[in-house]
């Protein structure tokens, strides 16, 4: 049998996407409870994305989406790793700037910990993917443009993305500005 390197890449790719999602997934949450949602979107059904990243870096004057929806454009996978925000009620907290969570709900807030929990489990899935040698980087714009499209569902405010390839020299570092 021979395999092509292009085939067993390919497969690393999806390889590294289940367990960067695995990671993200087991990282410590506070209060134990669980608000990712994970999602791995391949081929064509990164365009929405990318289609929304021009939309917003055009509308709202930021190169930063103009040049990573460049970058997107050959991109095998997106995984996305989001969070719902639903503040834990953790007694006399305000680390979110409310005097509690009560309050925090009313006037449409973020809990710092859903923020946090977030931050571990793309700090996990990113360690995941430098132990796969797979070529990414973390991408608030991409995040952006999924949680504007509806991609992780109507709960999910915030979002980070990790583009995955592999090729000869990450094309996600030494862009252009």
């Amino acid at each position: 049998m021979k395999i092509p390197g292009s085939q067993l890449e390919q497969e690393g790719i999806r390889d590294a996407a289940r367990r960067m999602a695995v990671a993200a997934r087991t990282a410590p949450k506070a209060k134990g409870k669980d608000n990712l949602e994970i999602l791995l979107v391949t081929g064509n059904d990164i365009k929405p994305i990318i289609d929304e990243m021009l939309k917003w870096g055009n509308t709202h004057n930021a190169s930063a989406f103009l040049r990573d929806a460049a970058t997107l454009a050959s991109t095998p996978a997106l995984l996305l790793i989001g969070t719902k925000i639903s503040p834990l009620d953790v007694k006399g907290c305000g680390i979110c700037g409310f005097s509690d969570c009560a309050e925090n709900r009313a006037r449409g807030g973020i809990c710092a910990f859903n923020t946090g929990d977030l931050g571990i489990a793309v700090g996990s899935a990113a360690g995941v993917a430098a132990d796969c040698r797979i070529d990414t980087r973390i991408l608030f714009t991409a995040g952006l443009a999924a949680v504007n499209c509806g991609l992780l569902g109507p709960e999910v405010r915030i979002a980070y993305a990790f583009p995955l390839t592999v090729t000869g020299k990450n094309p996600f570092f030494d862009r252009q500005k």
